[in-house]
């Protein structure tokens, strides 16, 4: 059974409190729960993690080239709140492993303000999801059950 690495950035673990209005009520256990749903509908393990620090998320992207080498892991869903908008690391560690990626934004990012409409993510990942609040991560999910 390959695994499915759902790697959340900084703030991420306010959810349910951090601006409610943009992006809902839904706390990141309610996110993982849903997660693990989507999985065992999709025939995945699940991986579900979340970091303030963007050294840790650039080393889980090693980790995670390292297991869809070895044939474990089905790929990345990355939610990297704002480091979407200032990590070249980032995407130096997407673009320079190879790692099978979706790019997720809880809400669309190009309806807000200008200085989250660039990504840095964006060109290294397979795919880009925004704006479908805490269901995008099931429908991240479906999407790299659709790519194996």
């Amino acid at each position: 059974m390959k695994t499915a690495l759902i790697l959340n950035g900084p703030n991420l673990n306010l959810l349910g409190t951090r601006e409610p209005s943009v992006y809902g009520h839904q706390t990141l256990a309610d996110v993982q729960a849903l997660c693990q749903s989507a999985c065992d509908t999709h025939g995945f393990a699940l991986d579900f993690r979340q970091s303030n620090h963007e050294g840790e998320l650039v080393d889980w992207l090693h980790e995670a080239s390292r297991l869809q080498a070895a044939g474990k892991l089905a790929g990345v869903v990355l939610n990297a709140g704002a480091y979407t908008h200032t990590s070249v690391a980032l995407h130096d560690a997407i673009k320079g492993t190879g790692v099978t990626l979706i790019e997720l934004h809880i809400s669309n990012v190009h309806a807000r303000e200008s200085f989250r409409h660039h990504s840095f993510i964006s060109p290294a990942a397979r795919a880009v999801m925004a704006g479908f609040g805490v269901p995008g991560y099931a429908l991240a999910i479906a999407g790299l059950a659709g790519l194996q």
